[in-house]
């Protein structure tokens, strides 16, 4: 769905976030913009989950499924 609409912007806002988004028209900068506020927003509602997680939650999703044994969150890699 598309709105047509008439609205008074910064000249120069405009041009330095055609600079940073890499747009080419005004209509193309706005859509962008709009997007990536969106994006940001969505983003920092993850962080309203707060996960409790451990380092041995995280161990158990690094894990390879048939490892004989969990790899420690901080152990060295193996050598060969």
């Amino acid at each position: 769905m598309r709105k047509h609409t008439t609205i008074d912007l910064d000249a120069e806002l405009v041009v330095e976030a055609r600079r940073v988004l890499g747009t080419a028209t005004t209509t193309e900068t706005i859509h962008a913009a709009l997007a990536e506020v969106v994006r940001a927003r969505r983003r920092m509602s993850i962080l309203e989950l707060r996960p409790a997680l451990s380092l041995e939650d995280l161990d158990a999703m690094r894990a390879h499924r048939f490892a004989e044994e969990p790899a420690a969150y901080d152990a060295d890699p193996p050598t060969e």
